[in-house]
């Protein structure tokens, strides 16, 4: 099964001299997580608005710094490839390639609508994550925006004494900022205004305090989209499509929030094989260059299989890179993720290249592991039911 049959050639394309502003407009009007970039006509890499609120950027900074080099794919590749693509890169868009250059974009909304017969053989029970981050009602804008960097994450369950009372997305803070950058510019920053103009280009610091203290209650959204552990993965998928949200939160028999599954937690379902070899996601993946896949698959496989007693059932790493060089390598900041049976275990560490800051940040979670320590439970461990349903259906077809 490919993908030739759901690249889009409709997608938003910004010039590298286009102004962050009126790329942030555009997704606040269309709801778009991605957007191609062009140099001359030619494409130069994706933009997402997760980049846009997370980095403060300055309003009038052109787009081509921002840009970010995500794999490119072929119209014919593999709908697997592509899901395991998105994944490690982060994105929730990939650019397509044709005989002539950029053909056009393939979606994750794409791809799950495309495989959704697919999955329901799983259960939302079957892959949802149990650990999850919430934040109060009376909780501020800049608290929340502080939770969803710490925990790269990008929606947050809302309660109040202990009862679900919306959710606050990445989105609805860009529409915040969005709004509150052309109230300091007296008008929209995307598109021409006629009238005088009151105040300077860019938030001033008053502007941006107050924006950080709005309460979470005047951004967040209201209606709460829900769902069960018994529920069929494909129904979940199909209600977060429909209801145009990445994701879901699951409650338990008294209502009360047990967890949430994305999107992304469904396109992690179709990247598994048979083999059940550990799947490592790389964000930053064109920071890998003094690794394969393979030698970092077994750098987390020796650490974690000095202990008999775990199960590891998902690893990230995080790539950042400082300016400083050193002999042209640069220092890059790792960040490593391994979800548990018993929990999940973080490490941190700086290093010269990929491989010397992954060490030390493996390092860092093998000394976690030694004292014991965990952050919490993680997700359910896929037992032999699961790997059964999943391998007897979505290769061969839909059930029924």
């Amino acid at each position: 099964m490919d993908i030739a049959d759901i690249v889009s050639t409709e997608f938003e394309e910004f010039d590298v001299e286009t102004p962050v502003s009126k790329v942030v407009a555009a997704f606040d009007e269309t709801a778009a997580k991605v957007a191609v970039v062009t140099d001359e006509g030619e494409y130069a890499g994706v933009v997402t608005a997760r980049q846009v609120v997370s980095g403060h950027t300055p309003p009038e900074r052109r787009v081509g710094s921002l840009v970010w080099h995500v794999p490119r794919v072929e119209r014919h590749e593999n709908v697997r490839e592509v899901a395991r693509l998105l994944l490690g890169s982060g994105s929730m868009a990939l650019p397509v390639l044709g005989t002539e250059g950029l053909f056009g974009v393939v979606t994750a909304d794409d791809l799950l609508e495309r495989v959704q017969p697919f999955l329901g053989v799983l259960d939302v029970g079957d892959v949802y994550t149990h650990e999850l981050v919430t934040v109060g009602l009376e909780s501020t804008f800049g608290q929340a925006l502080h939770l969803l960097r710490e925990h790269r994450i990008t929606h947050l369950p809302v309660v109040d004494e202990g009862e679900l009372v919306g959710v606050l997305s990445i989105l609805d803070l860009l529409g915040v900022s969005t709004r509150e950058i052309g109230r300091s510019q007296g008008g929209d920053p995307a598109f021409e205004q006629t009238g005088s103009s009151h105040g300077g280009f860019g938030a001033r610091e008053g502007d941006v305090e107050r924006m950080l203290d709005l309460p979470v209650r005047n951004v967040m959204t209201d209606s709460v989209e829900t769902t069960t552990p018994e529920a069929s993965l494909d129904d979940a998928v199909a209600r977060m499509l429909d209801a145009g949200v990445s994701s879901l939160v699951v409650t338990g028999p008294d209502g009360s929030a047990v967890g949430i599954v994305t999107k992304r937690d469904a396109l992690r379902a179709l990247t598994v094989t048979d083999e059940q070899r550990l799947d490592v996601q790389v964000y930053g993946i064109d920071l890998l260059d003094d690794l394969t896949r393979n030698e970092l698959r077994a750098m987390v496989e020796s650490v974690t299989d000095k202990y008999g007693n775990l199960s590891v059932l998902d690893a990230r790493v995080h790539l950042h890179e400082h300016d400083e060089t050193l002999r042209g390598t640069p220092l890059l900041l790792a960040r490593a993720r391994v979800d548990t049976d018993r929990g999940y275990f973080i490490g941190r560490g700086e290093g010269y290249g990929a491989r010397h800051a992954i060490s030390l940040a493996l390092n860092d979670v093998e000394r976690q592991l030694l004292d014991g320590k965990t952050y919490g439970r993680s997700k359910k461990h896929p037992d032999e039911a699961y790997w059964e349903k999943l391998f007897g259906w979505w290769l061969s077809g839909p059930p029924g």
